[in-house]
């Protein structure tokens, strides 16, 4: 009926949620925690977390790389979603969002499956490659501070295997990407970064206009 993608009206986007969305209580009492917290725009959409957890079954991952926890959604979500034997390695910087995080993974019983790195991530995945994990991922989640984009991107590829997905949010940014006249140092990193992505050869991608946009990109 539609040649593009359908504009999601504040009733159609209702709708989906009703007809779509399987939220267990954990999730929905983070969910509604985080809509309180100053930040509340850092938290990721529910559809998109169910989405991302679906992945995680679809391409059997067990080991996933998640950059930017804030308070703890998306990593919940795709704790939730692995295997017992699945782990994650989840990049923060904040103490604070994170300790909000902690409860809600115990909450969920997916504490034991998360190991937290607190610190610089572009440090923390030197380090992980320094350790000998490169090509050991399943998947990798990036949902950090934008001017680091791309150094997650290229760390991300080395530390995923072959056949590893990558997903990146933010990239439509609000619209924001496809005005040429806005040229803040955000926009212009993902807006660089949607351009290197499409003309990289090694990965095989599609941008999602899901949320604020998801990137997903097939390591080759």
């Amino acid at each position: 009926m539609t040649i593009k993608s359908i504009l999601v009206t504040d009733a159609l986007y209702d709708y989906m949620l009703s007809t779509s969305l399987r939220e267990p209580e954990t999730l929905k009492q983070l969910r509604e925690e985080t809509a309180q917290h100053t930040h509340s725009m850092m938290q990721i959409a529910p559809e998109q977390g169910q989405f991302m957890s679906l992945l995680v079954k679809l391409i059997g991952a067990k080991t996933i790389l998640e950059i930017g926890v804030f308070t703890g959604y998306s990593s919940t979500c795709l704790a939730l979603a692995l295997p017992a034997e699945g782990r994650i390695t989840a990049c923060d910087i904040s103490e604070d969002f994170t300790n909000v995080a902690r409860r809600y993974w115990a909450q969920a019983k997916v504490a034991d499956k998360i190991d937290l790195r607190l610190g610089p991530a572009l440090e923390t995945l030197d380090s992980l490659i320094a350790e000998g994990k490169a090509g050991s991922y399943d998947m990798a989640f990036i949902d950090a501070d934008k001017a680091n984009y791309d150094g997650y991107y290229e760390q991300s590829l080395l530390l995923l295997r072959t056949g590893g997905l990558l997903v990146i949010d933010n990239v439509l940014w609000n619209g924001q990407v496809a005005d040429p006249s806005i040229q803040d140092a955000d926009t212009v990193a993902i807006r660089r970064l949607n351009e290197k992505i499409h003309a990289d050869p090694r990965v095989t991608i599609s941008l999602l206009p899901i949320a604020d946009g998801l990137t997903l990109a097939l390591k080759r």
